[in-house]
Order: structure tokens, then C-alpha cells, then sequence
């Protein structure tokens, strides 16, 4: 190995300048067995380099290659394996981890112990040793009389080390001043003994003179050592002295201490004192008013107010840690406890007592409301309890029990209360709208009398019904019916109608006029009274309420302590709830009372609740006075559309007479009716869309419902009911101007003019049938493929046929046809649309337009015959004209 080890010196390191120290001969853990060495190095320039260096022999000779080379301050970790048995094996942990076996374990400590030792002269860097043994290493460090500046501890490292450049350079001059040093080594090595041999006596000698004064120097310390007992022995007697002084300072000293923290415990006491006294001492003045304190005047509430709240205080105090342990504290405590439960249990007697009272105040003023549409005005029973509300507040955070049984007791009191007032409110207001008065009582037989109604079923359903039971009547025998009915009452039946609506718009209206601000003036007083925060939120239903009759207001709450916002702001609604619970069912008897007087009514209705709960939904959408009225909406919406669905199935149930005519149809008139109604209550109306919904619904259904009409009538042609209904219902939608019914009129415009066109068409028919027939066959003719030209050469269509057709329609003729087309149409028309002229108009141009189109074809078919019509498209009009005249 050592050989190895100077050859791979030679060869490899030195002409590095590096030296070789250390070398273990491995291979590579688990594979075949390919021998290296790895070799510990330091460089002989400074800094100083230290490197692990692997060093394979070539493949290709017998010399050796450096393969890799690690500097030593990038391992980290040098595993042995095992720290007391013997294993080759052993790790080297650089970026990764290097496993190898060595050839012997002696050559693997000896390759750890070098790098321990580079480590601790070169690094002094924490490399991690691990399973070596602590002999190992503890055998390794050099002691300090072997270290030297020269490097002693490489000396242990290798027995073998070359002379470094000074070393040579000092045996060059050695050996240049004595010239047969190399010719003659023995005499060389003589001298040098010689001279060895003098230096040795000198030294001798030197030491042997310094005797002397070795001895003197020996007496002089012995002298300074008697001194330096003698004032030791001074010393000694000083601190005896001063001992006895020291023990009494220091109790001097403790006794100052006891003084000041003495001092320090009294100002201490002192200041707990005054804080108890201050914080927890209440004013016999304020314990008077909490025991005896006038709950009735005014200036006795404000003293048991401010009582209250110093009691509050007083009893909320932060006291410091260790007062809740004092005798006193405790009976103080126990002292406003109570005071408090004392004062509670009267604020909580004089409060029902209040209320109770006010119930019997206010029966006592229901009588005079009977007659009047008002409700009783709760304001100065509220002012006066207002007084009482920093009170009421003070009970909500100290005794939570009977505030909840305060707030019970009102909801009691007033539910009652509230609800004989409303009902007797909503009794006046039925009254009102359905006059049980001998005088109303008179008018609404007479009315009925009037309409031929019987039963409360409604204007537009009871007419309707009775016109499906009498069937359509003629134009003629309806109007004299109507005129008599109306001779009789005085009154017409559709002022009795407006009059009737306008009245009951009113009434409702005042109703939730007057149910408004005693909802809102109650909720702002529950909030004020009570304590409870109002904030905007998304409105609940009353059906999330809980069961306020089981005394419950929320969930349970500890004495004293708040409730969340959210939670106040549902106990509102809550105590709403319980108060006004009859307002819904009263309304909503209220609405159906007014649909069964009038199904009208429930456009009034819509109106007006979709505007109170617009604006209170604008004030708080989360109000019961909004959640009630947006439930009752609800119910007048579904009114409303029932309305809508009862006109559509009563058109669709109208039966005709088969021996009158049909005129315009009644579903056409309640539709008119119906809208002229609507555009004046809707007039910037907030839901205008369920209208324009509702009319859409509607024209269907009378269009439907018109044709249906018209294909069943036998006694007016279908084109006259078609035409006549059509022209009704496009002059209406023209007038009132109804923008989501546009397409509608257009095509009621529509419907109108084909139905008109075609009934005249179908009523002229061919008034000179055998001319028409004859000009047919010259049409005929021409289609085939005769010249107009030649047709007079046909047999059957010369001149001589032409003339004998034309000598059978004189004027006189003529005339006579006309005369009986007039009546004809006149019986088949009715006199409300006063389409006659109309039609008469239509007639003249279509039969002008027939006599142009014949003289055109004799024209062109037989030129220069002069052959002509017995009659002229003046003498047409002159007929036209003096028939329409005599009738």
C-alpha cells in the first residue's frame, strides 16, 4: 500500500501541488467489484485545499487516472455503519449519497480518523460522524505538546513526509560550507557531531551561571510571602469590624422596607375603599324612589328613571379580582338585587295595570266610532306610555323575565282591544258599501228592478246571466225595454253602476287609508316602548311567526341580556302579528264582500292596495303593515283574475235567438264597458301589467268567441255579425287608445273590412244575372284563345244576343232590385253600429264597378255596334241615392 501510495504521489498529486495524506482502497456497495482508491488531500499553496479524491487504474495500462474529486467542505455526513462491530462498509454523503466497501477495516478507520482530523485543523465545520466510535476519534486528536506550528499533527498523519523548500535550502548552505560533505559523508557527519558536542557544553555552562541567581530570586519571594501574610492578617481584623456594621445596616434596611410597603399596602387599601364607596354606594334618595317612587306622575317617573339607572350602574360595576370574596360586596350585591327585583315587580304591576286600563278607555270610545268610518286614535295612550320607555328599557337588560311578561300582557290587552275596534271599523265600512238602510235598501230593489238581477252575483255577472237566459233579443225591442226600465227608475242603469263603484272606490280607499297609520303608529311605538331596533331586510311571512299564544315572544333568552338585531326586529313583526291579527281575514272578507257586490270591484281593489303596498314597501319592506297588505294583495290579484276568467267563460256560454238578429254581441259590450272602466282606474297605475295581460286574455276571447257566434247565427248572415262586432271593437280600441292592443285593432280593422267586402259581394250578388251570365261565355271565349275582336262572330255571342240581354235590364228594372237589396240589408243590419250607409255606400261602388267592367268588355268586343247599357252610372247613383232617401 505504501507503494501505491508514493506512486500515486508522484504520478497524480504532486503535479497538482497537492499532498497526499490519507488512502483507502473501496469498491462500489452491492456491484461487481471494480477497485479504486480514495484519497485525502490537502493543497501545498495557501488557502489551504482539502479534497476527497477517487483515483481508478486506466483500462488501457497500468497507470492510474483521477476520476472524480469532492471538496471536504461539501460532505455532510460520514457513516461507519457500525460503531463496534467490524464492517468494511461505510457512506460518504455529498449532493448524494456514495456507498462503499473497503478492502479492510483497518484501512476504513484510518481513512475516517484522517478525515476527522482535516476536518478539525482545516474546516472546523459540523460534519456529521455517525456509527463511528468515540475511541476512534478521541485517539485522533493530537495532544498539545506533539502540536506544533509546523504542522506536528502531519507527522501523525503519515510516518513519511519530504522536506519542504526552506528545509532543503538550509541543508544547501549547510553542505556548501563544507566541500567533502558529499565525497566524504563520515567526516561531514564527525564535524557535525563536534559541533553538536560544543553547543551542549555551552548549554551546560549557561545554566550552572544562572545558580546564582535562581537562589537570590527564591529569597525574595520567601520576603514577599511574610508581607503578604501580615496583610492578610490586617485584612482580617478590618472585616470582623465591619461585619458587626453590615448586620446593622441591613437591619436598617429591612426596616425600611417594612415601612414602605406598609405605607404602599394602606394607599393601596385605601384606594379599593374609595373605589367601592364611589362605584357601589347608591343615594338614599334613589332607594326611596325605587321602594316608594310615584309611577303615575311625571316627576316621579323621572326619579325612579334616574334611580334605575344608578342602580344599573352600581350593579354592573367591573369589580377587580378578589371584591366578589368580601363580606361587605356580597351584602351589597344581595342589596340591589333586591332593590331590583323589588322595583321590577312594581314597574311590571303599574305597567298592567296601565294597560289594562287603557282597554277599558278606549271601549268607552267605540261608540261613537260606530256611525263613522274611523278608527279610534291610539296617539295620546301612547304619549302617555312613552313616559315609561327608558323604564321599560332599563327592565329589557335587567330583569329579561318580566319584560317578556310586560310585552305578553300588551300583545293580550291590545290584541283585544285592536280587535273589537277593526271589526266595528269593518262592520261600518260593509254597511257602507252595501246599504242596510231602509232608504239603500229601497234604491238596491229598485236597482235590481232595473237590471233584472236577483241575489248579490254582480253587475257584469248578473247581466250577463240574464242576457244568456233571455237570449239575444232584437236591436229594436231591447232599446224600447231599456227605455221604459229607465223612464221608470229615473236613473240609468250605468250611472247606477259608476255611481255604485265610485262609492265603494272610496270606501276602500278610506279603509286602508285609515288601517295605514295606526299599523305604522303602533309598530313605531312598539319599537320606541319596547326597545327594539327596526332595520330593512327581506320581508318574512306571518307564517314563520311562532306561537306568541304559548307566551313565547323568541327563543330563550338569559335575564339581562340583549337580543340580536335580527331577533328584535322578528319580535316586531311578531308582536304585530299577535296584535293585528284580525286586519287580514277582515280585509280579505272585506274584498270578497266587495267582489260579490260588483266582480268590477276588483279592478278598484287592485289599484288601490297595489299603491298602499308600493308605498309601504317604499317606508319599510319588511313592516307587517307590508307583509300584510302584500298578502292581501295576493288575494285581490287572484280576484282579479277570476274576474277575467268569468267574462271569458260567460262569453264562451252566450246562446243566440234563432228568430231575431244578433246585432252586437253582449261580450262585446261588457268588453267595451270593461275597458273604458279599466283605462280610467288604471291611469298611472303601478300594475298596469296585469292589465295589459288581462286584455290580452280578453280581445282572444271575444275574437274566438265573435266567429263562434257568427258561424252559428241562422237568422243574420255570418259576415253581418262578423263585420258589425268587428267594426264595434276596432272603434273602441281606437278610442280608448289602448297601447298593448295594437295588433289587435289592426286586425280587428281587418276582420271588419273582409267581412264587409265580402258580405256585399255576397249581397249584390249579380243583379243583371243573365248580362253577367252572357259575358261570362265572352270571357270564355277570349280565355280559349278567340281575339275580343271576333267574339261578335260567334253564334251565340253577336250583336243581336248582346242587344235581347240588354233590352231585359231597363232602368225601371234596375231600380226595382236595388229597392229590395235595400230592405234585405236593412233587416239584416242593427241600428246600434249604424253600419247601413255604410254598406249601402259599398253596394253602390261595387255594382258601378260591375257595370264599368261590362261596358269595358262591349268596348272591346264589339266595337263601333253602338251598341249600350239602358242605363247610365248617373242613372246608378240617382237610384242608389233616392232609395236611400224614401227609407
Amino acid at each position: 500500500m505504501t507503494a501505491i501510495k508514493h506512486a500515486l504521489q508522484r504520478d497524480i498529486f504532486t503535479p497538482n501541488d497537492e499532498r497526499l495524506l490519507s488512502i483507502v482502497n473501496v469498491c462500489k456497495a452491492g456491484k461487481k467489484k471494480k477497485n479504486c482508491f480514495l484519497c485525502a488531500t490537502v493543497t501545498t499553496e495557501r488557502p489551504v485545499q482539502v479534497k476527497v479524491v477517487k483515483v481508478k487504474k486506466s483500462d488501457k495500462g497500468d497507470f492510474y487516472k483521477r476520476q472524480i474529486a469532492w471538496a471536504l467542505r461539501d460532505l455532510a455526513v460520514v457513516d461507519a455503519k457500525d460503531a463496534i462491530k467490524e464492517n468494511p462498509e461505510f457512506d460518504l454523503h455529498f449532493e448524494k449519497i456514495y456507498k462503499w466497501v473497503a478492502s479492510s477495516t483497518a484501512e476504513k478507520n484510518a481513512f475516517i480518523s484522517c478525515i476527522w482530523k482535516l476536518n478539525q485543523r482545516y474546516l472546523r465545520k459540523k460534519i456529521d460522524f455517525v456509527n463511528v466510535s468515540s475511541q476512534l476519534l478521541e485517539e485522533s486528536v493530537p495532544s498539545g505538546e506533539n502540536q506544533s506550528v509546523t504542522g506536528g499533527d502531519e507527522e501523525v498523519v503519515d510516518e513519511y513526509q519530504e522536506l519542504n523548500a526552506r528545509e532543503e535550502q538550509d541543508i544547501e548552505i549547510m553542505m556548501e560550507g563544507c566541500e567533502y560533505a558529499i565525497s566524504n559523508a563520515e567526516a561531514f557527519a564527525e564535524k557535525l557531531s563536534r559541533e553538536l558536542q560544543v553547543l551542549d557544553g555551552a548549554n551546560i555552562q549557561s545554566i550552572m551561571a544562572s545558580e546564582k541567581q535562581v537562589n537570590i530570586l527564591m529569597k525574595l519571594l520567601d520576603e514577599a510571602l511574610k508581607e503578604v501574610d501580615q496583610i492578610e492578617l490586617k485584612l482580617s481584623s478590618y472585616e470582623e469590624m465591619l461585619q458587626s456594621v453590615k448586620e446593622q445596616m441591613d437591619q436598617i434596611s429591612e426596616s425600611n422596607h417594612l415601612i414602605h410597603l406598609s405605607n404602599t399596602n394602606n394607599v393601596k387599601l385605601l384606594s379599593e375603599i374609595e373605589f367601592l364607596v364611589n362605584h357601589m354606594d347608591l343615594a338614599k334618595g334613589h332607594i326611596k324612589a325605587l321602594q316608594e317612587g310615584d309611577l303615575a306622575s311625571s316627576r316621579g317617573i323621572e326619579a325612579c328613571t334616574n334611580a334605575a339607572d344608578a342602580l344599573l350602574q352600581c350593579m354592573n360595576v367591573a369589580l377587580r379580582p378578589g371584591h366578589d370574596l368580601l363580606l361587605a360586596v356580597k351584602q351589597q350585591q344581595q342589596r340591589f338585587s333586591d332593590l331590583r327585583e323589588l322595583f321590577a315587580r312594581r314597574l311590571a304591576s303599574h305597567l298592567n295595570n296601565v294597560f289594562v286600563q287603557q282597554g277599558h278607555d278606549q271601549s268607552s270610545t267605540l261608540a261613537q266610532h260606530s256611525v263613522e268610518l274611523t278608527l279610534p286614535n291610539h296617539h295620546p295612550f301612547h304619549r302617555d306610555l312613552l313616559r315609561y320607555a327608558k323604564l321599560m328599557e332599563w327592565l329589557k337588560s335587567t330583569d329579561y323575565g318580566k319584560y317578556e311578561g310586560l310585552t305578553k300582557n300588551y300583545m293580550d290587552y291590545l290584541s283585544r282591544l285592536y280587535e273589537r275596534e277593526i271589526k266595528d271599523f269593518f262592520e261600518v265600512a260593509k254597511i257602507k258599501m252595501t246599504g242596510t238602510t231602509k232608504e239603500s235598501k229601497k234604491f238596491g230593489q229598485r236597482r235590481l228592478s232595473l237590471m233584472g238581477l236577483h241575489g248579490s252575483s254582480g253587475k257584469l255577472t248578473g247581466s250577463t246571466s240574464s242576457l244568456n237566459k233571455l237570449s239575444v233579443q232584437s236591436s229594436g225591442n231591447r232599446r224600447s225595454q231599456s227605455s221604459s226600465l229607465l223612464d221608470m227608475g229615473n236613473m240609468s242603469a250605468s250611472d247606477l253602476d259608476v255611481a255604485d263603484r265610485t262609492k265603494f272606490d272610496k270606501i276602500f280607499e278610506q279603509v286602508l287609508s285609515e288601517l295605514e297609520p295606526l299599523c305604522l303608529a303602533e309598530q313605531d311605538f312598539i319599537s320606541k316602548f319596547f326597545k327594539l331596533q327596526q332595520h330593512q331586510s327581506m320581508p318574512g311571512t306571518m307564517a314563520e311567526a311562532e306561537d306568541l299564544d304559548g307566551g313565547t315572544l323568541s327563543r330563550q333568552h338569559n335575564c339581562g341580556t340583549p337580543l340580536p338585531v335580527s331577533s328584535e326586529k322578528d319580535m316586531i313583526r311578531q308582536m304585530m302579528i299577535k296584535i293585528f291579527r284580525c286586519i287580514e281575514p277582515e280585509l280579505n272578507n272585506l274584498i270578497a264582500l266587495g267582489d260579490k257586490i260588483d266582480s268590477f270591484n276588483s279592478l278598484y281593489m287592485l289599484v288601490k292596495m297595489s299603491h298602499h303596498v308600493w308605498t309601504a314597501q317604499n317606508v319599510d319592506p319588511a313592516s307587517f303593515l307590508s307583509t300584510t297588505l302584500g298578502n292581501v294583495l295576493v288575494t285581490v290579484k287572484r280576484n282579479f283574475d277570476k274576474c277575467i276568467s268569468n267574462q271569458i267563460r260567460q262569453m264562451e256560454e252566450v246562446k243566440i235567438s234563432k228568430k231575431s238578429k244578433v246585432g252586437i254581441l253582449p261580450f262585446v259590450a261588457e268588453f267595451e264597458e270593461f275597458a273604458g272602466l279599466a283605462e280610467s282606474i288604471f291611469k298611472n297605475a303601478e300594475r298596469r301589467g296585469d292589465l295589459d295581460k288581462a286584455y290580452t286574455k280578453l280581445i282572444r276571447g271575444v275574437f274566438v268567441n265573435v266567429e263562434k257566434v257568427a258561424n252559428e247565427s241562422q237568422k243574420t248572415p255570418r259576415d253581418v255579425v262578423m263585420m258589425e262586432n268587428f267594426h264595434h271593437i276596432f272603434a273602441t280600441l281606437s278610442r280608448l287608445k289602448i297601447s298593448c292592443l295594437e295588433a289587435e285593432k289592426k286586425e280587428a280593422k281587418q276582420k271588419y273590412t273582409d267581412h264587409l267586402q265580402s258580405y256585399v259581394i255576397y249581397s249584390l250578388g249579380q243583379p243583371l244575372e243573365k248580362l253577367n251570365h252572357f259575358f261570362e261565355g265572352v270571357e270564355a271565349r277570349v280565355a280559349q284563345g278567340i281575339r275580343e275582336e271576333e267574339v261578335s262572330y260567334q253564334l251565340a255571342f253577336n250583336k243581336q244576343e248582346l242587344r235581347k240581354v240588354i233590352k231585359e235590364y231597363p232602368g225601371k228594372e234596375v231600380k226595382k232590385g236595388l229597392d229590395n237589396l235595400y230592405k234585405k240589408v236593412d233587416k239584416h243590419l242593427c241600428e246600434e253600429e249604424n253600419l247601413l250607409q255604410v254598406v249601402w255606400h259599398s253596394m253602390q261602388d261595387e255594382f258601378i264597378r260591375q257595370y264599368k267592367h261590362f261596358e269595358g268588355l262591349i268596348a272591346r268586343c264589339y266595337p263601333g255596334s253602338g251598341v249600350t247599357m239602358e242605363f247610365t252610372i248617373q242613372d246608378i247613383l240617382d237610384y242608389c241615392s233616392s232609395i236611400a232617401q224614401s227609407h
